[in-house]
């Protein structure tokens, strides 16, 4: 049996077991898509965001790309995140970066990666301004992981700059922004960051004016 074959009997085994715990999973499931959370998170197979958070189908709208980026050029991901903020009105956003994340360490160094560069270099951005902190760092894993930690925090300031963002905060005071670490080697999740839905929150250069948000 090939991988492709097995991938067809395990979604087999998965639906009827999933019935049999309860007949009317599916039914129940196709009639709404009620989520309270975005997660944006890597698109590294080894992060799953359902298993991670043993969540079911329907409770987490998920988005990913390489190294859990928001770009703010990325129409993919703005518009995943205007339904999500809009349309489902989601309560929590996560960012979920993972440490040992390959396309972070990419980004610390000079090889060239054809069309991938192009995303490589809004990490490499974020590198450059932390470079002294992360340059001062001995141990290459160590560097690795504290600009994933450091590439969350600044995702999680990039959501805030968004009008998607602003226009949900002014009119119902949500959704709170969340910045995550998941361990490959443990399968645990570090909590960096909880950004609540406050306008102080946001730095003054990137605050749009109340009848200016659309």
């Amino acid at each position: 049996m090939n991988p492709y074959e097995k991938l067809l009997l395990q979604n087999k085994a998965w639906s009827e077991e999933k019935l049999q715990g309860d007949k009317d999973f599916f039914q129940r499931l196709a009639k709404q898509q009620k989520p309270k959370f975005l997660w944006i998170g890597c698109s590294d197979s080894r992060v799953p965001a359902n298993e991670i958070t043993g969540t079911d189908p329907g409770e987490v709208f998920v988005h990913r790309n390489i190294a859990n980026m928001v770009v703010h050029t990325d129409l993919n991901m703005l518009s995943v995140l205007q339904y999500a903020v809009e349309v489902l009105k989601v309560e929590h956003v996560i960012v979920c970066g993972h440490y040992g994340c390959g396309g972070v360490e990419a980004a610390l160094g000079h090889q060239s990666f054809g069309l991938i560069n192009k995303w490589l270099r809004n990490i490499k951005e974020v590198y450059k301004n932390y470079e002294s902190e992360i340059d001062s760092i001995s141990e290459h894993k160590d560097r690795v992981n504290r600009l994933v930690e450091l590439n969350v925090l600044e995702q999680c300031q990039d959501l805030l700059k968004t009008s998607i963002i602003q226009k949900a905060w002014k009119e119902r005071k949500s959704p709170e922004i969340h910045g995550w670490v998941y361990g490959l080697d443990n399968g645990l999740v570090k909590e960096l960051t909880t950004i609540l839905p406050d306008f102080d929150n946001i730095h003054p250069v990137f605050r749009y004016s109340d009848d200016q948000i659309l």
